[in-house]
């Protein structure tokens, strides 16, 4: 039996419906559709009723998925079992496509020396992701970025769903462009100014309980002419770094990587949005020494660059 698939299964029970399935594990959802009617093939049995309403499950499928919860909760605890006897250190994180939260992670791989062994996991990503990863992905550590005016939104969810919530970081964006760049000759870039140039920026905004159609409109308005999504850090610095005509809103950028990339930031006084970075982890998780190692680094690195 494919584990994987088997694994689609029990998602797609607990979460109603096929399309939310699919993006809860972040796969497309004819992929979703193909590998339930394969994992039903291989085991002779339908699943799912399908209907005008949604999906049900069968009498086989209730048996199903009883049996295929208690399977993946045994092969996890096997998993973290033998994990954890071959490394003594285990670290996972997931943050934005930021810069110091990047720095302040290389800082803190100098402390992985000290270690006798050790498995650890940096993934940059989207808020949506990062949660996910805490709940469900075994990941212990994430960082959430999001404008303050979505505080309450994050707060909630944070007791919701039974994590901890810590502030690390309050800052508004600059803008960072090419320093060849015509923004780059004033010191400071009004809304008017970034007219005709081209705007860099990430295309998956997230905020529970708000559509993403409304977080668009607040964080990508339509008034911008000519727009580059990316989903890469690397690759915005690539763009901005060849193209002289762009920008991206950034929290503030460590020296080094804007000289490595030729880019320098500007101050944006008509943007008076402000932003927050929260610590998130599960509150039945205890902080261990690496954790907080890498807080350390983290602390130091915003109050270098997030002056």
């Amino acid at each position: 039996m494919n584990i994987v698939y088997l694994r689609y299964a029990v998602a797609v029970a607990k979460a109603g419906s096929l399309n939310k399935a699919a993006e809860e594990l972040f796969i497309a959802q004819p992929n979703l559709s193909r590998a339930i009617k394969e994992l039903e093939k291989e085991l002779g049995i339908v699943i799912f009723d399908r209907n005008s309403k949604g999906i049900t499950l069968t009498s086989d499928g209730e048996r199903l998925i009883s049996y295929g919860k208690k399977i993946i909760r045994q092969i996890d605890s096997i998993e973290e079992e033998f994990k954890e006897k071959k490394y003594t250190t285990v670290f996972s994180l997931s943050a934005p496509r930021v810069s110091y939260i990047s720095h302040a992670f290389a800082q803190f791989s100098k402390h992985l020396t000290e270690t006798d062994r050790c498995e650890v996991y940096y993934k940059e990503t989207n808020n949506m992701r990062a949660i996910t990863n805490i709940l469900e992905k075994d990941y212990k550590l994430g960082i959430v970025r999001y404008a303050s005016v979505y505080d309450k939104q994050f707060r909630d969810m944070a007791e919701s769903k039974n994590l901890n919530y810590e502030m690390i970081a309050e800052f508004g964006y600059v803008l960072l462009m090419n320093k060849n760049c015509p923004l780059a000759k004033k010191d400071d870039v009004t809304f008017a100014d970034l007219e005709g140039y081209i705007q860099i920026a990430h295309a998956d905004p997230y905020v529970p309980s708000v559509s993403l159609s409304e977080i668009k409109k607040e964080e990508l308005p339509d008034d911008v002419d000519r727009r580059i999504f990316v989903f890469e850090r690397a690759s915005q610095f690539d763009v901005l770094a060849e193209n002289e005509n762009a920008y991206i809103w950034v929290s503030p950028v460590p020296d080094d990587i804007s000289e490595r990339y030729g880019l320098t930031m500007r101050k944006c006084a008509d943007n008076t949005k402000v932003y927050k970075d929260v610590l998130i982890y599960k509150k039945d998780y205890t902080l261990t020494k690496t954790d907080k190692a890498f807080i350390t680094e983290l602390n130091d690195a915003k109050r270098k660059y997030l002056k």
